[in-house]
């Protein structure tokens, strides 16, 4: 099952006001006195931000910034070589910055005449039911900080290159921004914590993890895929499964590894008519069914 804490370095807040950003004993940036202020410097301006107010921008250091140009140049080569052709069309038109970390006001200048999608400062982890449902109001919510400059091409926690490389990219495309758009509706109808935690995990192996047959080769379409420097050269590696909204609901994995299994859509089409259908019906009645069947 998918536990989205286990992806985030927590982040505390003092009485005395201080934000302390709690990164675990295998972080490349733990042992880095510099890099742990700057994350608790920037995970302060996200708790700071209130919705309808300004964006906090960033000052990157020439470090962070040279980061983002590693990373950005080698995952827009392997986006050609490995993604669907929607999200490298969809990158084409949103054309996000090489050069530099793009601030999030910048990402939302881009985004919004394509396909309406803002967004909005993260301290880290945003509770399921406020990440999902901001959907509904085409509203995503990222982390600003960038991974440790010891790791460029890794991360073990999501980041600025995730979030903007992974989703915005994808979130350019109009027919994947419309499948987001439901998630964010599904969850103002769902109530229960299971029908929550089940949405997350089709999430997971659709928006995040999917992949798609196109023109006799497995392309990757998910945000997951997109951002991870390694990972996107294995997935063809994993066992492919048709798209099974039982299957992806249900079944356990590991986030803290490559996805061993995948499930794999004939076209985006395909994406829109079992995963966004499921998304645009499901209630906690649906879901219920669906673990029932299970267990029958």
């Amino acid at each position: 099952m998918f536990t989205e804490a286990q992806l985030y370095s927590p982040v505390t807040k003092g009485a005395d006001g201080d934000v302390t950003v709690h990164l675990s004993a295998e972080h490349p940036g733990v042992h880095d006195p510099e890099y742990r202020t700057r994350r608790n410097a920037i995970a302060a301006l996200a708790l700071d931000f209130r919705p309808g107010g300004p964006v906090p921008q960033i000052a990157y250091t020439a470090e962070e910034q040279e980061v983002w140009r590693i990373v950005s140049v080698e995952l827009a080569r392997k986006r050609d070589k490995y993604a669907s052709r929607e999200v490298i069309e969809a990158a084409d038109r949103l054309d996000l910055p090489s050069d530099h970390i793009p601030q999030l006001d910048e990402v939302t200048s881009k985004l919004v005449p394509l396909t309406g999608f803002q967004y909005v400062p993260a301290a880290g982890l945003v509770p399921l039911r406020e990440f999902f449902g901001s959907f509904k109001d085409r509203t995503f919510h990222s982390t600003q900080y960038i991974r440790h400059h010891s790791a460029p091409l890794y991360t073990p926690e999501p980041d600025a290159v995730h979030e903007i490389l992974g989703h915005a990219n994808q979130l350019a495309s109009p027919r994947f921004a419309a499948v987001y758009e439901t998630v964010g509706a599904a969850v103002a109808r769902i109530e229960t914590e299971r029908a929550l935690k089940f949405l997350a995990d089709v999430f997971w192996f659709s928006m995040e993890f999917g992949v798609l047959r196109e023109q006799g080769e497995v392309r990757c379409y998910g945000a997951g895929l997109l951002s991870s420097f390694g990972e996107i050269e294995e997935f063809r590696q994993a066992e492919l499964r048709p798209l099974d909204i039982h299957d992806m609901g249900t079944i356990a994995y590991d986030i803290t590894h490559y996805q061993p299994i995948l499930y794999c859509a004939d076209s985006v089409a395909q994406i829109e008519d079992v995963v966004g259908g499921f998304f645009d019906t499901v209630t906690d009645d649906t879901v219920a069914s669906l673990l029932a069947a299970q267990h029958a």
